[in-house]
Parts: C-alpha cells; sequence; structure tokens
C-alpha cells in the first residue's frame, strides 16, 4: 500500500468556506495541514502560492489537495469520495 502525504488545505483564515471545511475534515478525523495563506509572509508566502498555483490556476480558496487530487471550493461529496467517507 502506497502512504500519502496528509491532505494539505489552502485557505484565508477569514474565510468562511474555509472555516467551514477545517470543522467538516475535523469531524470526520481527517489528517490535513491548514496553509492559511493571509498569515504568512515573505519567501513563504510566495512558495505557498506558487504551490497554489500549480494545482489552481485561479489561486480560489478554498484548495484542497489529497491523493494527488484536487477538490476547489467547499464540495463536501467530492471530498467524501476522495477520501472514502460514508
Amino acid at each position: 500500500m502506497v502512504d500519502h502525504e496528509p491532505a494539505k488545505l489552502f485557505a484565508l483564515s477569514t474565510c468562511f468556506h474555509c472555516k467551514a471545511l477545517i470543522e467538516f475534515l475535523e469531524g470526520h478525523e481527517i489528517d490535513f495541514i491548514v496553509i492559511n495563506i493571509d498569515e504568512i509572509e515573505g519567501k513563504e508566502r510566495r512558495d505557498k502560492f506558487k504551490e497554489l498555483k500549480r494545482i489552481n490556476p485561479l489561486c480560489t480558496f478554498p484548495t484542497f489537495l489529497a491523493k494527488e487530487q484536487v477538490v476547489v471550493g467547499y464540495n463536501q461529496e467530492q471530498i467524501k469520495e476522495i477520501l472514502n467517507i460514508r
């Protein structure tokens, strides 16, 4: 079995949909990392934006990455399918 990196959530700390997605993931005990773009600065911020742009060229929030699949926006059904949540 191939181990995957923890899921990543590119978010803004002030985004309602981002907060709702965090609650959803935590409620399902999903291992994930939150990257609040608006809370980082300098080179790290540029690097994270570059990473975000590679997976979501529009750089919209939230952007969720898991198992090499990307979900743009708060789409519970798509996330459930990727993560095999019932």
